[in-house]
């Protein structure tokens, strides 16, 4: 009884190690198998949680035996324990998939390295000799766009986290397992997984770490004009400044310049589809500079500030700094604007 109560002891921190939650988390299982596609290692993985499944159900049912035949419960209760009452998890292809891009983010950030099994940073003095196979993001800014204007964008960063692991040659094959498992919109798988990101990811991430994100999300507003990632742990008192005068100011440039194309194309468009779909996009610009352009101003006055977080104060506090910042309007009520995503 005591060996079968060790295994299930053992098998059932196996499963929890095996997500990031666990303070003894070390790799996220889908990068752990030798093979260049995810469609392989999640078939393993599979394999895998169906054997700690059963056997964890199994020894349960044996130790229900034992401790009926110890009381004599023979005519009251039976051994069998039902599916649902199996406290392992049995693999999820959405789940490990939005746990593999989690993984994946942690390691652009270098929160995690592909180098080394758990925490590579959570703070201290940064060592870059922790990360060969995939370098972490130099600024600690990762923006995510609704269309491709930066080379460094979360989608490009998450390209290249695919090939690091799994390789070139099956890339393609693998974007595509994983935006079918996703589900979101797009036409490409590319457009599937910048959509997960732009729309889905933060709201996964703080049901991981229960409303207390260790990724922070500047986010200028519903028309999607800016959005940016940082990772809490390397924020130093210059990273706001970074964020606007490298990204947001560059997304400006960059949806001014779509919008005059845009125009351009209404004036000189071939065939009515052709001049709606750009009718279309300015209106959607003109929406993200007006949107841009409140947020600027609240940034501003927040990055002129130098902003110091102490780590030790939890997430709550830090996290309220940066939210609520007063911007005057001409002829018009101050605005309270929050820099970073609502915690909801």
């Amino acid at each position: 009884m005591e060996e079968i109560t060790k295994a299930n002891v053992k098998i059932s921190k196996n499963d929890w190690d095996a997500f990031e939650a666990s303070w003894d988390f070390k790799k996220q299982p889908l990068v752990s198998y030798s093979t260049n596609k995810i469609s392989t290692a999640f078939e393993m993985w599979s394999k895998e949680c169906a054997e700690h499944f059963n056997q964890l159900k199994t020894n349960e049912e044996e130790l229900n035996r034992i401790f009926i035949d110890i009381y004599g419960l023979q005519d009251e209760l039976t051994p069998e324990v039902e599916d649902k009452d199996v406290t392992v998890r049995k693999a999820d292809l959405q789940r490990d998939i939005k746990n593999l891009i989690s993984y994946a983010v942690g390691c652009m950030f270098g929160r995690y390295s592909l180098d080394e099994d758990g925490l590579a940073y959570a703070g201290g003095e940064w060592d870059n000799s922790k990360y060969d196979t995939f370098i972490p993001d130099e600024d600690n800014c990762i923006p995510i766009t609704d269309e491709e204007y930066f080379s460094d964008d979360i989608v490009g960063r998450f390209v290249e986290f695919v090939k690091a692991v799994y390789g070139a040659d099956t890339l393609e094959e693998n974007l595509d397992f994983i935006a079918n498992a996703l589900g979101n919109k797009g036409d490409t798988s590319r457009e599937v997984i910048r959509n997960y990101f732009l729309k889905d990811f933060y709201a996964d991430h703080l049901k991981v770490y229960q409303k207390r994100p260790i990724y922070w999300l500047f986010d200028s507003g519903k028309q999607n004009g800016f959005k940016a990632l940082i990772y809490m742990h390397r924020y130093d008192a210059d990273t706001v400044g970074r964020v606007r005068t490298d990204y947001l100011h560059r997304a400006q440039k960059y949806v001014e310049t779509a919008m005059q194309s845009a125009k351009y194309t209404i004036d000189n468009a071939s065939s009515a589809s052709e001049k709606s779909k750009a009718t279309k996009a300015v209106t959607k610009y003109t929406k993200q500079l007006a949107e841009m352009k409140i947020y600027d101003e609240a940034i501003a006055h927040i990055a002129n500030k130098r902003i110091e977080i102490d780590l030790d104060d939890g997430v709550k506090v830090n996290y309220e700094k940066f939210q609520g910042v007063e911007v005057a309007q001409e002829g018009k009520k101050t605005l309270k604007v929050d820099l970073l995503a609502k915690i909801k």
